[in-house]
C-alpha cells in the first residue's frame, strides 16, 4: 500500500520544499557538530523528533519543516548568543532569560530584533499555515486499526529513541562527558544546548584535601583600624569600558584619557582581568561583590544572581557592615532585570535604589545617574548623617551597540577616525565609542571633584566589567596587554583613589577582578574577615593573578582553605 496518496502539484512543491529544508538543516546542524559522536547525537534527535511528529500528525510535509525551523531556532539563537556574549544557549536560559527586560535588550540590537521577529512570529505564522495545507494524508489508505497500531508502534520507538539519546547514561554518555566548560568553548551548539538540561548544576571547585595546610591563611593582615577614621567608600562599575590604548591602532590624542591615569590622589590603578567579554555584566558584579570567579562553579556561574548569591557566605557588603558602613547599590536598570534586586539583598546590601523608580533607563547617560547618586547621597546623609557609606553604582551609557550613525555624533567623532586602518563598521564603533568615553571621562571628573571637595575621608574605585563586542569585530584589533596574559579578551581597567595617603602601597599592573575587594579594604584601612585575609594574601602570593598564578599549588592551597574550610559557597 502507498504511504501518502497521489500529490498534486502544490503538493509536491510542498514535500520538496520540506525535504530540502530537512536537508539544510541537517547540513548546517547536526552534520556541521564538532565530533563524530556529536553528529550521530543531534541527527538522532532530530531523526527522532522529527519521526514523532509525523506519527502524531501524519503531516510528513509540516514536520519536516517544524523540525528543520525549531532545530535552526535553536542554531540561530546559539550563534547569535555567541557572538554577543561568547557563550551559547544553554537550557538555563529558558527559564533565567525570559522576561521583558531581556526583550528590552534585544530591542537595542537590530540584528537580534530581526532574528526575533524571524523565529518568534514568522516562523509559527508559517507553520500554522503549513499545517493547514498539508493534510493529514499519511496511511490514509490503510485501515484505521492497522494505521494507528503501526503509528502508535513507530511513535513509540522513536520517544524511546530520544529519551535514551536524551539520557546522560545512555548511548551517548560520552558525548554528555565532555563537561560544560567545554561546551562554553567549542561550537557545537545544538549539542551543547542538550546536554545542557543536565549539566548546569552548580559544581563546586574541585578540592585538594590537605591542601590548606601548605601555607598559612590567617596571618592577622587585616588592621583594626581607626573606627573614627573610616572613610566613605563610592565605587562605579563602568559598563563595557577599557583603556583603547590597549589598541595598537589607538594611538590618537583622543585615545588617551584622564579616566585612566594616575595623579596625586591615585592609590592603584593598572589593567584589570576580569572572566567575560562583550557581555554578561552580572558577573563581574558577582566577582567584585564576592570574590569569587563565577567561571569557577562550571557553567551554572552564568546564572550567579539566581544560583550563586543565594548560597554566598561572605561577601564584601557583609564586611562593610562587620565596620559599622551602610551599604547601598544604584541600580541603573529595573531591579528584576537577572534577579538584581533579590541577588543585592543576598550580597548584603542595606539598600537597593531600584533605576526604573528613579528614571534611569537604556538611554540614560552617566550625567543622569549622577542626578540620582545625588539625590540618594543627600537622602542618606539627612537619615545617617555620622554613618559612614559603602555605595556601589553601575553605569549604562557605554552599553552597546556602538552604531549610532557618524553623522549623529559631535565633532570631531562624526567622521571615521581611523580611515586607513580600520573598516567602516569599526570606525563606526570606535567613533560611537570614544565619544561616550569622553562623556564617561566628564562625568567621572564631576564625581571626584563632588567627592573629594570636602573634609570627609573618602575612596573611589572605578573598573570597567567587560570589553565591548562591536558585534565581535573587536576581537580582530590587535590589542597591547601585559606580558603572560592568555587570552586578551578579558583585560579591562581599574582606578583607586583616596584623599588621605595610604600604609603601604597596593598597585598592581594586573590585578584579577576578585581582589578589588580586599584592594579596597586595605585602602580603607578596614578590619576584614578570615575570607578576605586569605584573599589578600593569595592576591600578594601571586602578584595580583588568579587562575593565571605562577604557583598553582598555592591556589590549590586557598581553594581548599576558602571552600573546604572556611565554607564560601553554602550548601
Amino acid at each position: 500500500m502507498r504511504l501518502l496518496p497521489p500529490l498534486d502539484r502544490r503538493g509536491l512543491l510542498l514535500h520538496l520544499l520540506a525535504v530540502l529544508a530537512y536537508a539544510a538543516m541537517l547540513l548546517y546542524g547536526p552534520l556541521s557538530e564538532g565530533t563524530h559522536e556529536e553528529r550521530i547525537y543531534t541527527s538522532v534527535l532530530s531523526g527522532g523528533f522529527c519521526l514523532l511528529l509525523i506519527c502524531l500528525s501524519r503531516r510528513v510535509a509540516f514536520s519536516l519543516i517544524a523540525t528543520a525551523a525549531l532545530f535552526s531556532l535553536l542554531l540561530a539563537a546559539s550563534v547569535l548568543k555567541m557572538i554577543y556574549m561568547t557563550t551559547p544557549l544553554l537550557a538555563p536560559d529558558l527559564v533565567y532569560f525570559a522576561n521583558a527586560d531581556t526583550v528590552e535588550v534585544v530591542l537595542r540590537y537590530p540584528l537580534l530584533l530581526i532574528a526575533s521577529f524571524i523565529g518568534l512570529v514568522l516562523l509559527p505564522v508559517s507553520l500554522v499555515g503549513i499545517w493547514r495545507i498539508d493534510k493529514p494524508q499519511l496511511l490514509a489508505a490503510w485501515r484505521p486499526r492497522w494505521r494507528h497500531l503501526l503509528l502508535g508502534v513507530v511513535a513509540a520507538a522513536s520517544l524511546f529513541a530520544l529519551v535514551r539519546a536524551m539520557s546522560p547514561q545512555g548511548p551517548f554518555a560520552a558525548v554528555y562527558a565532555k563537561g560544560m566548560w567545554a561546551a562554553m568553548n567549542d561550537k557545537s551548539y545544538l549539542t551543547d544546548f542538550f546536554i545542557s538540561f543536565y549539566s548546569t548544576q552548580i559544581q563546586p571547585p574541585v578540592l585538594v584535601e590537605g591542601a590548606a595546610e601548605r601555607q598559612v591563611w590567617n596571618e592577622q593582615v587585616a588592621t583594626v583600624g581607626d573606627p573614627r577614621q573610616r572613610p566613605d567608600i563610592f565605587v562605579v562599575l563602568e559598563e563595557s569600558t577599557f583603556d583603547p590604548t590597549m589598541l595598537a591602532v589607538c594611538k590618537l590624542p583622543l585615545c588617551k584619557r584622564k579616566l585612566f591615569q594616575d595623579d596625586k590622589r591615585t592609590r592603584a590603578h593598572g589593567y584589570l582581568q576580569v572572566h567575560t567579554w562583550g557581555g554578561g555584566t552580572w558577573t563581574s558584579e558577582f566577582a567584585f561583590l564576592t570574590s569569587m570567579a563565577h567561571v569557577l562553579f562550571g557553567n551554572a556561574g552564568l546564572y550567579a544572581p539566581f544560583n550563586l548569591a543565594p548560597r554566598v557566605a561572605f561577601s564584601l557588603p557583609k564586611v562593610m557592615k562587620e565596620n559599622g558602613y551602610r551599604t547601598l547599590v544604584i541600580y541603573p536598570m529595573s531591579g528584576s532585570f537577572i534577579n538584581a534586586r533579590n541577588a543585592y539583598s543576598y550580597y548584603g546590601f542595606d539598600e537597593f535604589y531600584d533605576g526604573s523608580e528613579n528614571g534611569l533607563g537604556w538611554e540614560s547617560t552617566d550625567f543622569d545617574l549622577l542626578k540620582v547618586f545625588d539625590k540618594v547621597i543627600a537622602q542618606e546623609r539627612k537619615e545617617f548623617p555620622d554613618t559612614p557609606l559603602f555605595v556601589f553604582m553601575l553605569t549604562l551609557h557605554q552599553h552597546g551597540p556602538h552604531m549610532t550613525p557618524l553623522g549623529q555624533l559631535p565633532s570631531p567623532y562624526n567622521k571615521p577616525l581611523f580611515p586607513n586602518k580600520l573598516d567602516a563598521w569599526l570606525n563606526l564603533n570606535m567613533s560611537n565609542y570614544l565619544s561616550r568615553l569622553e562623556q564617561s571621562e566628564q562625568a567621572m571628573s564631576e564625581l571626584e571633584q563632588k567627592l573629594f571637595a570636602g573634609t570627609r575621608r573618602t575612596v573611589l574605585m572605578h573598573f570597567g566589567d567587560h570589553q565591548p563586542s562591536f558585534d565581535g569585530a573587536i576581537n580582530a584589533m590587535e590589542k597591547r596587554v601585559p606580558k603572560g596574559v592568555t587570552d586578551p579578551t578579558k583585560i579591562t581597567y581599574y582606578m583607586l583613589k583616596s584623599n588621605f595617603p595610604l600604609r603601604k602601597k597596593v598597585d598592581f599592573e594586573l590585578l584579577d577582578i576578585i581582589y578589588l575587594g580586599s584592594l579596597l579594604l586595605d585602602v580603607a584601612d578596614l578590619r576584614k574577615d578570615d575570607f578576605y585575609e586569605a584573599n589578600t594574601l593569595l592576591r600578594d602570593r601571586c602578584q595580583g593573578r588568579y587562575f593565571d598564578c605562577a604557583d598553582p599549588k598555592m591556589l590549590e592551597s586557598y581553594h581548599d582553605y576558602v571552600y573546604g574550610r572556611l565554607g564560601a559557597l553554602k550548601d
